[in-house]
C-alpha cells in the first residue's frame, strides 16, 4: 500500500512539472500569440534594413556587441540582438535578464552554467589540492568540503541554447578557440513585465569599467563609458556582510567597484569538472527517445544541435537544406515561446517565396550571400538588396520573403518569435497556389486553364529550389 502512494505522488508531480511542456498541439496553436498581446507596437513598416552591430562593449576577456533598436522592425517585432565573443580561459560572469532568450553558436565549446531557482545541487566536485583520500577521510570525519553546485551542460558549435529570462546564467571557454554567439532576447514577450527593452543583471563584475564603441550612421565611431554596475554595488556593506555573514573585506569585493575586468574575465586558474559523454548517450540522443519522465522541472533539456546534415527537416540535393527547431523538437521552447532554423542554400540556388503567419523572425547571416527580396501587403518592396556574412535582416509577421543565394552560397540562422512557427509556401510542390482549383485562380488573375496549370504545377521541389531552372533569367 505504502509503495502504491509513493509511485501515485511520485506521478501526480512528475504530471505537474511537465504539463506547461506537454500540451496538446491545437490548444498551444490556440493561445500562442496572447504571449504577445502586450506588446502591441505600430508595425508602420516602410523600408527594411540589414544591418550589422552598433555598439560594442569591450571587457577583460571578450566583448558584446548589440544591434541598434532605434528602427521600426526592431520596435515592430519587440526584440532586441546581440552577439559575445568570449576568448580562450573567458568567463562570462553571472547575470539573468527579464527575458526569454534563444542562443546560438557560431563557433567553439564551452560549459553552459544555468541556475534554476529551488533546484537541488546535484554536482559536486572535490578541491584540486587535495587527494582523494583525504577527501574521503575528511566526509568520514562528518567534514563538508569540496564544492556542490547545480548542473553544468557542455555546448559546441551549431548549439541552441534556451535561456529563459530570471533564471541566472554563466558561460566558461574552456577551449583553445574563442566562443562567438549570437542571442535573441524576445522583449515583447509576456514574462517580461517591464518595458521593451533589454536589461542584464550582473551579480559580479563591473559593468560601468568596460570601454563602449558606439558606430554612428555615417561610419564615425567614437568611445564612451557605460555608467553601471552589478546588482549588488549599490547596497550598504554591513547590511550585506550581516545578510551573508561575512566580513565587509569580502562584500567590497563582490560589488566590484574597483574591478577593472569588465564582464567577461580572464578565469585561467578555474577547472571544472563534468561527467564523461558515452558513445551509449550520444546513440540515445541521436535518437531522440524519451520515456515521458526523463524532463522534469530541474532536469530541463535546454540544449539542441542543429548543425547536423543528417537531422534537417527539408533537404534538395541540389538546393540545400534546413533543420527546424520548436517546441516539438525541445518542449522549453513551449514556455520561453521562441523557436529557431537554421538553413544553407547551395550556390545560386532559392528558397521559395514564403511567409510565416504566427512569428517575426530574425535572419542572421552566418556565410555567403543571398539577394533577399520582402513585401509587404501594399505589394511594395520593403526590400530589396544583398546580405552578407554578420548583417541581420528582421521580417515582420505575414511579410512575403523570397532568397536567392550568390556566387558562394547562403547560410543563415533565423529565430521566430512563436514556439511553433509556421510558414506558408507561395511556390514549389507545397505552394498554397496547389490547394486552389484552377477556376479560381484562372478568374482572379485573368489566366488560361494551361497557364494556371503551369503555376500549380510548375515546380516539383518544395521548399528549396535548384538554380538554373527558371525560364526566364528574370528574378521573382
Amino acid at each position: 500500500m505504502a509503495k502504491l502512494v509513493y509511485l501515485s505522488l511520485f506521478l501526480f508531480l512528475s504530471h505537474a512539472c511537465m504539463a506547461q511542456f506537454d500540451r496538446p498541439l491545437w490548444e498551444s496553436l490556440q493561445d500562442q500569440q496572447q504571449h504577445r498581446l502586450r506588446a502591441k507596437t505600430q508595425c508602420r513598416i516602410q523600408q527594411l534594413t540589414a544591418r550589422g552591430p552598433s555598439h560594442t562593449y569591450q571587457s577583460e576577456a571578450g566583448l558584446t556587441e548589440f544591434w541598434s533598436t532605434n528602427n521600426q522592425e526592431f520596435e515592430c517585432a519587440g526584440i532586441e540582438f546581440l552577439r559575445h565573443v568570449i576568448n580562450p580561459r573567458g568567463l562570462l560572469v553571472p547575470y539573468y535578464i527579464n527575458a526569454p532568450r534563444l542562443v546560438y553558436v557560431l563557433q567553439g565549446s564551452g560549459i553552459q552554467g544555468t541556475v534554476i531557482p529551488g533546484c537541488a545541487e546535484t554536482y559536486e566536485s572535490e578541491s584540486g589540492s587535495r587527494s582523494r583520500s583525504e577527501s574521503e577521510k575528511g566526509q568520514g570525519q562528518g567534514e563538508r568540503r569540496g564544492d556542490r553546485h547545480q548542473k553544468l551542460r557542455r555546448f559546441r558549435q551549431g548549439d541552441v541554447l534556451a535561456l529563459q529570462e530570471g533564471f541566472t546564467h554563466w558561460t566558461y571557454n574552456d577551449g583553445d578557440t574563442p566562443i562567438v554567439t549570437v542571442s535573441i532576447i524576445d522583449v515583447g514577450n509576456q514574462n517580461n513585465q517591464l518595458d521593451l527593452k533589454f536589461r542584464q543583471f550582473f551579480l559580479a563584475g563591473n559593468p560601468q569599467s568596460v570601454k563602449v564603441q558606439s558606430q554612428e550612421r555615417e561610419g564615425r565611431s567614437e568611445e564612451q563609458e557605460e555608467q553601471r554596475g552589478n546588482v549588488l554595488s549599490g547596497f550598504d556593506q554591513q547590511i550585506l556582510a550581516e545578510s551573508y555573514n561575512t566580513e565587509p573585506e569580502l562584500i567590497r569585493k563582490l560589488q566590484g567597484k574597483e574591478d577593472k575586468r569588465g564582464t567577461i574575465v580572464r578565469a585561467e586558474k578555474l577547472s571544472l569538472v563534468l561527467p564523461e559523454y558515452g558513445r551509449e548517450e550520444q546513440e540515445r540522443e541521436s535518437r531522440g527517445n524519451k520515456n515521458g519522465l526523463e524532463e522534469t522541472y530541474c532536469s530541463l533539456k535546454i540544449r539542441q544541435n542543429i548543425d547536423n546534415p543528417a537531422r534537417a527537416d527539408v533537404y534538395n540535393p541540389r538546393g540545400g537544406r534546413i533543420t527546424t527547431l520548436n517546441s516539438q523538437t525541445l518542449p522549453i521552447l513551449s514556455y520561453l515561446r521562441l523557436s529557431a532554423e537554421r538553413g544553407v542554400l547551395y550556390k545560386n540556388a532559392i528558397r521559395a517565396p514564403h511567409y510565416t503567419s504566427n512569428a517575426h523572425t530574425a535572419v542572421f547571416v552566418t556565410r555567403g550571400s543571398a539577394r533577399i527580396q520582402v513585401a509587404g501587403n501594399s505589394g511594395n518592396l520593403v526590400f530589396d538588396d544583398e546580405v552578407r556574412e554578420g548583417q541581420l535582416l528582421v521580417i515582420p509577421q505575414d511579410f512575403v520573403v523570397v532568397q536567392k543565394a550568390g556566387e558562394e552560397g547562403f547560410e543563415w540562422v533565423a529565430f521566430q518569435t512563436n514556439e511553433n512557427a509556421m510558414n506558408t509556401q507561395l511556390a514549389g510542390r507545397l505552394s498554397a497556389f496547389r490547394a486552389i482549383p484552377y477556376e479560381v485562380l484562372m478568374n482572379s488573375y485573368g489566366i488560361s486553364r494551361q497557364e494556371a496549370k503551369s503555376l500549380k504545377y510548375g515546380r516539383e521541389e518544395s521548399t528549396l529550389l535548384s538554380a538554373g531552372t527558371s525560364r526566364s533569367p528574370r528574378f521573382a
